[in-house]
């Protein structure tokens, strides 16, 4: 499957220096097969470690950092030759073992042409709470997060009806209207399956019949990522990271989005939760959504205490809300597809690098995001269905008078009165 972080793998390749390259995210993102296909691809040979199934090699890492000893034994205890200049090395599941990550250093100061590569989940939260000294400045780091919508349409070979939608962003001009509900009909398969590799496989496998997909692997997804949160931590911080995670659902339910500890637990409070949080975070399972009253750049130096959380899969967040498909595909549970078309563009955001932000003036008025484009702050207003109407923006721009406004929703391409109004299955092009 064709993913848009090979194009950053490229540019790591043709950089001079020995700087290892690290892949982060949680499981199931398709860092193993991403990498693995770029070590394949693009060099005469590559040697695969995975730390988490083959002890005898993460004792080398535990016994010494010197990268000529740590080959040298790793060539003793596989029976084979790396020939270094021409050899890329894949150390998988690197998380493991913190010792394996400090040597990263070692191997980026080293006059030998080393070429590593690692991938791991959990890694933010591993990076976040090294005890020794982490490699900053030594590693090339990226984020792997699940399939966008465009590559979702180009693994299942849509890529005629992908360029015909980035020409009618570019220019802003409506897509027929057999061609933009056949877009639409694709976004809510995506919006059923989410945007894992292997549910997409299935979803191809099944002939693009969403309904013959079954919710095993997004079950499959939620049990790894608890139980990767059980083998990380001491166990009452599990089980709280466990409760914020299936609570938020409810939490995104509720008219006010806003993130309520006592929605995890009746007698929550926030000093006993935080952790837990900015461990969900870290560990990019969830998204963080930052409150903003006065919206003016730069945007986090005017940030709140609340905030908003989503999931990082919009499948994953079906599948725990207990959503059918059918409710999607039928246009059912119009107030629960506006939540799932709101988490849908915060993952986008969030891919793209931008931090989350949200507008809301007490309980009246709420814009679901803004970006900051060049200095200006740009609001967007997400809707699941054609009706468009919001006084939340209205409000907004007549107060705030943005040099233009985004509404997202299932209404065609088209910019009138000051809002570009681009449609959900567009919204990776912003």
């Amino acid at each position: 499957m064709e993913r848009d972080l090979y194009k950053k793998l490229l540019e790591w390749k043709k950089q001079k220096i020995n700087i290892p390259y690290m892949l982060v995210g949680v499981r199931q993102t398709g860092k193993t097969y991403l990498l693995t296909e770029f070590c394949k691809n693009e060099f005469d040979n590559y040697l695969y470690i995975n730390l988490d199934n083959m002890e005898k090699i993460k004792e080398v890492f535990e016994n010494t950092l010197i990268p000529e000893e740590i080959i040298k034994n790793i060539e003793a205890i596989l029976n084979v030759e790396i020939d270094v200049e021409n050899t890329v090395i894949f150390i998988d599941e690197i998380q493991v073992s913190e010792r394996a990550i400090s040597s990263l250093k070692y191997f980026c100061e080293s006059e030998k042409p080393y070429k590593i590569v690692c991938a791991g989940s959990l890694l933010g939260v591993k990076i976040n709470r090294f005890k020794s000294s982490f490699p900053v400045g030594k590693v090339w780091i990226d984020y792997l997060y699940p399939m966008n919508f465009s590559e979702f349409l180009k693994a299942i070979g849509e890529n005629k009806l992908l360029k015909l939608i980035e020409e009618c962003y570019k220019n802003m001009t409506p897509m027929l209207e057999v061609t933009h509900k056949k877009a639409l009909n694709l976004y809510y398969d995506y919006m059923c399956i989410g945007g894992m590799p292997a549910s997409v496989i299935e979803y191809i496998e099944n002939g693009k019949d969403v309904l013959k997909c079954n919710d095993k692997l997004q079950k499959i997804m939620i049990t790894s990522y608890l139980a990767d949160m059980a083998k990380y931590t001491e166990n009452t911080e599990s089980i709280k990271n466990n409760k914020i995670y299936n609570s938020i659902p409810v939490q995104l339910g509720k008219e006010n989005k806003k993130f309520k500890y006592s929605l995890v637990e009746k007698s929550a409070r926030s000093r006993e939760y935080e952790n837990s949080v900015d461990w969900l975070i870290s560990s990019n399972m969830i998204l963080k959504c930052q409150g903003i009253n006065i919206p003016k750049s730069p945007l986090k130096s005017n940030v709140e205490e609340n905030f908003k959380l989503y999931l990082s899969d919009i499948g994953v967040l079906r599948v725990l809300s207990k959503i059918e498909k059918n409710e999607i595909l039928l246009n059912k549970n119009m107030l629960y597809k506006g939540v799932l078309a709101e988490n849908y563009v915060a993952e986008i955001l969030y891919a793209k690098n931008r931090d989350l932000y949200y507008w809301k003036l007490g309980s009246q008025y709420e814009v679901d995001f803004l970006i900051s484009i060049d200095g200006d702050i740009i609001p967007i207003e997400v809707k699941a269905s054609d009706n468009v109407t919001s006084k939340s923006l209205n409000y907004y721009i007549q107060r705030y008078k943005p040099i233009y406004s985004i509404r997202i929703s299932i209404k065609n391409f088209g910019f009138s009165n000051n809002i570009k109004s681009i449609p959900l299955y567009a919204a990776h092009l912003i």
